[in-house]
């Protein structure tokens, strides 16, 4: 007869995650023991175990459910109705307020994703994909020379997702900017400086395809 699930399994489970993140994100994914996690979050390591078999599947869990969480947010705002200038601005914001209380499982993300199986790592990175896509169409629909020149795309994208993930490092709530602020500070330089930036920058492909279109 299968065992039945406690009232507030999820609840304790979303608790073993978020102080395991915090465990891994001071220790590393290698340096934290299942012993260690156990401690961490004030149980046994046989209740431990009733929840993940071993490490591997706490880390899995931990970024599923924080790329989870991003992607729902994003999606939530891209879909509302908006301009193209306030979608991205709306996108920016969701990403950045879900990343409130969570610089942990930001920080396991980017040092323990590679550390999982191939195959887990795969579902993982579709999940980040998909933060990319909504970005990059956002941005390209806020910025008409971006469009029209996809090739910038990808960098571009990738720039502005340089300013939100890395913020943690600095960003300290309730000091200096907020993160509303924030968010709008980062959507107004990617907009500001995005069509210069298109017109002065020409990456070598782009350069051959119009030698090409005009030859």
């Amino acid at each position: 007869m299968a065992r039945t699930r406690a009232p507030d399994y999820d609840e304790k489970r979303q608790a073993i995650l978020h102080r395991t993140a915090e465990l891994f994100a001071r220790h590393g994914f290698t340096g934290a023991s299942i012993t260690m996690i156990a401690e961490a979050c004030g149980i046994s390591k046989a209740l431990l175990y009733h929840y993940y078999r071993d490490k591997d599947a706490v880390l899995f869990d931990i970024l599923a459910n924080h790329l989870s969480v991003l992607v729902a947010a994003v999606e939530e705002a891209a879909a509302a109705p908006a301009s193209a200038r306030e979608r991205l601005h709306a996108i920016v914001a969701a990403l950045l307020d879900s990343y409130r209380d969570a610089d942990a499982e930001h920080q396991v993300q980017i040092t323990s994703l590679k550390l999982l199986p191939p195959e887990q790592q795969e579902q993982l990175k579709e999940m980040e994909r998909t933060l990319v896509r909504i970005f990059a169409e956002a941005l390209a629909a806020a910025v008409p020379q971006v469009a029209s020149d996809r090739s910038l795309l990808m960098p571009l994208t990738m720039s502005l997702f340089g300013m939100l993930n890395w913020h943690y490092l600095w960003f300290r709530e309730g000091k200096g900017l907020s993160r509303a602020d924030y968010a709008r500070l980062a959507t107004e330089l990617v907009l500001s400086g995005a069509a210069n930036a298109v017109a002065t920058v020409q990456p070598a492909g782009s350069k051959a395809r119009r030698r090409m279109e005009t030859a």
